[in-house]
């Protein structure tokens, strides 16, 4: 008989084979989660990111911001680095306690002397409290270490008893904040001179970090504000806002491994790229007369107790904007650069708009200048569905087209208009011809920087179309810029030939210039060389015999060509009172003009004073008028090339070896001490130049008298100075007298001339 398998035999199989069975899914599950992980989850390359991320991460280096330069390269805003040392305390490099006391101590010292802002003992208290907040040894034990390693040495160690020796141990608390340890940001000049100092000099190894901020300044303050313009918190506007992008340059990127908390360092050769600086933009203003013209407009404001006004200087050929100044009243009766009036106060000229209408009438509709008009004393009349219009002055009667211009008549222009435009039905011609031949109906090329659009009407469906025709003839019902009215009558200075103003000559990069422009013809003619000639004689009869009289009848020097207006303001205000603006636009010289000159001013009739436009804008381009005259010595004349050789009267001083390749190009002979450094530089009666070095002592308060406002400002800040100045040119003053011993931090006061 055969014997039967045990029954707990196969119970034990079949568990041995449900094992196998399970461990093989099992296995099976593991490899299928494998190869999802590995070929189509996403988890794996989340994970790796995420450790990535708090590894690695990319840093943007900014670009630095591009300066905004005068014509003659003077900055008018630039940008500077200002940097900050923000130390980690709990930093591995000051564990040694010891050390950090004695290399703090040091720098301390160093701190104190170099801001002057606290003692020593103050700075050293500030480092000793850091880091003992920032790192804290805490939860003291006990622990044993073996005395020896060698089997040998243990031996030993165990026949004496000392096997085993105990030690005091710590858990380590760590604080990575930054701290700030700087009283203030300093600038590239200092820093050099910081980063020698013991731990700034990484002599206990990377124990702080180097915070960098490009801080935006204005060199020349308020003058051109408007112009110049904002970029940030308080505004944007002006060229920063309208060249931001060729401004802001372009970034770069670096990556950087973590450190620790707030800590990183640079990876190299991973990704890494350098940022593009931004562009300078080179404007066109002229800084003298800007200066000038700041102060003639804020001084007749003042006087005026006006609310605004704009002063504009353009040369005539080439449309550039020398001058571009735009004051407006605060709450505390004080004048600033509120707004730019010239390019976005869009309101009815007055009688400068009669310019419009001479050339209308002269071109279009074939008015001889004999005609003569009634203008009935001054009295008011009615001309066509228009009533109570009058001129301003008294005396005047039958007058011709001459006499019409120099005493700015409303009633002579309105009677012209309307007999060739109004009786005749041909109100549209008239809006048509000032829109499409004069080009009053279009912006002139500033848009980019705020202009407003004019306003010439092309619509006559208007209530009272007679009455529109009849104002528009004197000023009223049209509305034009600043900015669009000097554009318009320096095409009459500049041969008829109408030319886009240019605010923004070229973009630099270095010395090499990116981009340059140029004014566009907006029409090659507005009117007929006859036409011109009539034209420019009556706005010399306005300077010699009429409303301008007072400021330009001297002829001696140079004659101008010349136009008043004033216009009525009607808004919301007139309850109020009567407002006025009064302009003054003038080229120069009349025969062969060089520069035109506008102001406009807004004022509030008040006892005493003027609110017309020959008292309220005159003395302003009288002003400006005599200064660009007085600073001009080619007026007459030119020097010929075969003439004797001229020699500079004054070198400015700075970089020694700019000086030398100035004295070597201009000057018969140049003696020196040093060839490089930096200097003073003097010519003698002969035109020799003669360059003396600066001493090396940084204690010692250098002589910057003769040096251009950047030279002077980097050698005295290189000191540790801070400066402050006051007018253009060439140092002439200085708070400090040369030789003085100085301390870093103090303020020294320099004036130019």
């Amino acid at each position: 008989m055969k014997p039967e398998r045990s029954k707990i035999k196969s119970d034990i199989l079949l568990r041995v084979r449900l094992l196998y069975v399970l461990f093989i899914l099992a296995g099976g599950v593991v490899l299928v989660r494998l190869v999802w992980v590995q070929l189509f989850s996403a988890e794996v390359a989340y994970n790796a990111d995420r450790l990535s991320s708090r590894i690695f991460t990319e840093e943007v280096i900014p670009a630095q911001r591009g300066s905004i330069l005068s014509r003659d390269g003077e900055p008018l805003a630039t940008s500077i680095f200002r940097y900050q040392a923000a130390f980690d305390f709990a930093s591995p490099g000051l564990d040694s306690l010891r050390t950090f006391r004695e290399q703090a101590d040091s720098l301390s010292k160093l701190l104190a002397a170099f801001f002057g802002d606290r003692p020593a003992s103050e700075y050293a208290r500030m480092f000793r409290e850091e880091h003992a907040r920032r790192y804290r040894l805490v939860n003291p034990r006990d622990t044993q270490y073996l005395r020896s390693e060698g089997w040998l040495s243990r031996m030993l160690d165990r026949l004496r008893g000392e096997e085993y020796v105990t030690r005091r141990i710590y858990d380590t608390i760590r604080d990575h904040t930054p701290v700030a340890v700087f009283p203030r940001e300093v600038d590239y000049a200092e820093w050099e001179v910081l980063r020698r100092y013991p731990l700034l000099n990484w002599n206990m190894g990377m124990v702080y970090r180097l915070v960098e901020r490009d801080e935006r300044i204005y060199p020349q303050g308020e003058l051109a504000r408007r112009t110049i313009g904002l970029t940030g918190d308080k505004g944007n506007y002006g060229i920063e806002e309208a060249y931001r992008a060729e401004l802001a340059g372009r970034d770069g990127r670096a990556v950087r491994q973590r450190i620790a908390r707030g800590f990183y360092g640079r990876v190299a050769g991973a990704g890494h790229e350098d940022p593009e600086d931004g562009y300078d933009v080179v404007t066109t203003l002229d800084l003298d007369l800007q200066d000038v013209a700041d102060k003639a407009l804020r001084q007749q404001l003042e006087r005026q107790n006006a609310l605004w006004g704009t002063t504009i200087v353009m040369e005539t050929r080439t449309g550039e904007i020398l001058a571009l100044a735009n004051l407006g009243r605060n709450a505390d009766g004080s004048f600033a650069e509120r707004e730019n009036y010239a390019l976005s106060r869009s309101m009815e000229p007055g009688s400068t708009f009669k310019l419009a209408t001479m050339l209308t009438l002269l071109d279009d509709a074939r008015m001889p200048v004999t005609t003569v008009y009634d203008t009935h004393n001054g009295d008011p009349v009615k001309i066509g569905p228009a009533r109570n219009i009058r001129d301003s002055h008294r005396g005047d009667r039958e007058i011709d087209f001459r006499r019409a211009v120099a005493s700015s008549s409303n009633v002579y222009f309105a009677e012209a208009v309307w007999d060739r435009y109004g009786i005749t039905g041909r109100k549209q011609r008239y809006s048509d011809y000032l829109r499409d031949e004069l080009h009053l109906g279009e912006t002139v090329g500033l848009e980019r920087l705020g202009e407003r659009a004019p306003s010439i009407t092309s619509d006559w469906k208007v209530p009272d179309p007679g009455v529109m025709l009849v104002k528009m003839a004197y000023g009223y019902r049209v509305r034009l810029t600043p900015i669009q009215m000097i554009t318009f009558y320096n095409a009459v200075a500049n041969e008829g030939r109408m030319i886009s103003p240019v605010l923004v000559r070229e973009l630099r990069r270095g010395d090499r210039v990116e981009e340059r422009f140029e004014s566009r013809t907006i029409s090659s003619s507005v009117c007929s060389r006859q036409t011109l000639r009539i034209v420019r004689e009556c706005l010399q009869a306005v300077c010699t015999e009429g409303t301008a009289s007072a400021f330009f009848r001297d002829t001696t020097r140079v004659r101008v060509a010349a136009k008043t207006g004033t216009a009525q303001i009607t808004d919301a205000r007139s309850r109020e009172g009567r407002y006025y603006l009064g302009s003054m636009v003038a080229f120069f010289p009349a025969d062969a003009p060089r520069y035109t000159v506008l102001t406009t001013i807004e004022t509030r009739a008040q006892a005493g004073k003027a609110y017309y436009g020959g008292p309220l804008a005159g003395p302003v381009v009288k002003r400006m008028v005599d200064y660009i005259y007085n600073r001009g010595h080619d007026w007459y004349g030119r020097v010929g090339g075969d003439g004797p050789r001229r020699y500079p009267e004054r070198v400015k001083g700075g970089d020694i070896a700019q000086i030398r390749r100035v004295a070597d190009r201009f000057s018969p002979r140049a003696s020196f001490d040093s060839r490089t450094g930096w200097g003073r530089a003097a010519v003698d009666s002969l035109s020799n130049v003669a360059i003396t070095s600066l001493p090396d002592d940084r204690g010692v308060m250098p002589d910057v008298r003769g040096m251009g406002l950047k030279d002077a400002l980097f050698v005295l800040e290189s000191r540790g100075l801070r400066v402050r100045f006051s007018g253009q040119g060439a140092v002439v003053r200085q708070s400090i007298a040369a030789g003085t011993r100085i301390r870093p931090g103090a303020a020294v006061v320099i004036t130019l001339d």
